[in-house]
């Protein structure tokens, strides 16, 4: 069944050029001039998109997009708004719009809109429960986090991911891209953190032969290798700030230029994001650019922590047993109750990766392939932050240098998990240097 697009707009040079470029991709088209026009042919007839300016002669395509949300859902609409009007944009894309395109009309770039548009209907059905990753957890938070996935991977508007560590962020933004139409192109996951401040400019954008010492051929930058697809900037805030204008341009021109480059490359590309930490506070202490905050931030995803969701525990332990007892050539592995009662009554600071460390250390240790309480060496409830041993005890004959090595040795391995082993994080928590981490890691035979 072919297609069937319409077209709003009150320019017929405009709609000219829509229709004929919607036509050659093989859509039946529809155009209307105004408002009530648009109106009065979607209540008529079903369409597969709808692609409308954002000034009309009796209202704007904000009412339009409002108006297609209430009462035909299921209908993409993209808006067409004047060059630089980033506002107006993403007031369309919190509205529900799928995506917009600036004039002048870049007919290369409204192509690959209305593809990716078409695609919506290939993938109406829940497409969450994919066979490479799942969502595991019947709670009611889980089921609104659903929800909200299901809703947002219908558009392409920026996506903030946010909860603690060890939550599952990552994989909220993989299923966004997997139930998207974006799901065939590249889903990307960069950390912000793990980057060097020195070469994340090359790393993100890429760099041209000759650019810089060492820049000894062309580089494609991690945007670029998105195309198509989906880019994740885990740890978003820890972008240093001239890193943050760039990106802002990225996201709002949708182009990329390389180090060493002369000029912009277009990209097409959705942004996803994700961080711990509170945006809006770092926001208010000139720590993170307004101006970027608002554009990552149009649509905003919570995953809760694990204690918010403790009736998910025994589903998520049932699922991580099997894997591991498929790791391990043990698919009798088990947990007795007083072990899971000690896992309901635990406070899991590291979340859900916390437990899957939990569970697979049990695994190795317990006898007969039954993990009991003493297998799972909770931790008790302590503050925030590395503690140093300090107070440990040096044994009789043992070496002085010895033994502070081992204190150092535990107070690197703490920071390390408590940090994911991002050691730029981990040499902040510890109040050293990059370098000198890495120095003592090497001479402590860490890794």
């Amino acid at each position: 069944m072919t297609p069937r697009a319409l077209i709003v707009d009150d320019e017929p040079d405009i709609r000219e050029l829509l229709q004929i470029t919607l036509e050659r991709m093989d859509l039946d088209v529809r155009t209307a001039e105004s408002l009530n026009t648009a109106i009065r042919e979607l209540r008529a007839e079903h369409f597969d998109l709808c692609l409308t300016d954002m000034k009309l002669p009796d209202g704007d395509g904000l009412d339009l997009v409002e108006w297609i949300q209430n009462h035909k859902p299921r209908t993409p609409v993209a808006v067409i708004t004047a060059h630089g009007n980033v506002e107006s944009a993403v007031r369309a894309l919190k509205l529900g719009a799928f995506d917009f395109i600036s004039k002048p009309i870049d007919v290369g770039a409204l192509r690959k809109l209305i593809s990716a548009t078409l695609k919506l209907g290939e993938s109406n059905e829940n497409t969450l429960e994919l066979p490479q990753i799942r969502l595991l957890g019947r709670s009611p938070a889980m089921e609104q986090l659903r929800e909200m996935i299901e809703r947002v991977s219908r558009s392409q508007a920026p996506v903030h991911i946010y909860g603690e560590s060890g939550t599952g962020k990552e994989l909220v933004a993989q299923l966004i891209h997997n139930a998207g139409p974006r799901r065939d192109g590249p889903f990307v996951p960069v950390n912000c953190g793990a980057i060097p401040a020195e070469l994340m400019e090359s790393e993100l954008f890429g760099h041209k032969k000759g650019s810089f010492t060492g820049a000894i051929a062309d580089k494609q930058g991690l945007i670029q290798s998105a195309e198509g697809g989906t880019l994740f900037l885990d740890e978003i805030a820890d972008l240093p700030l001239h890193m943050q204008v760039k990106l802002l341009r990225v996201i709002q021109e949708k182009r990329v230029r390389p180090v060493g480059e002369s000029r912009e490359i277009p990209v097409d590309i959705r942004v996803l994001s994700a961080t711990h930490k509170n945006l809006s506070a770092l926001v208010a202490e000139g720590k993170f650019r307004e101006d970027l905050y608002y554009r990552v931030n149009v649509i905003e995803i919570r995953v809760p922590p694990l204690r918010e969701r403790l009736e998910d525990l025994e589903e998520l332990v049932e699922f991580m047993l099997k894997r591991l007892g498929k790791q391990m050539n043990n698919p009798s592995l088990q947990i007795t109750d007083a072990a899971m009662n000690a896992l309901k009554q635990y406070h899991f600071p590291g979340n859900v990766r916390e437990l899957e460390n939990i569970l697979e250390r049990a695994a190795t240790l317990c006898a007969d392939g039954v993990i009991d309480v003493g297998d799972l060496q909770l931790r008790p409830a302590k503050p925030q932050g590395v503690e140093l041993p300090f107070t440990a005890t040096i044994p009789p004959g043992e070496k002085l240098g010895d033994a502070l090595e081992d204190i150092e040795r535990d107070a690197i391995l703490r920071a390390l998990e408590q940090t994911r082993y991002n050691k730029t994080k981990a040499a902040a928590l510890l109040g050293m240097t990059f370098r000198s981490l890495r120095y003592r890691i090497k001479k402590l035979g860490i890794e």
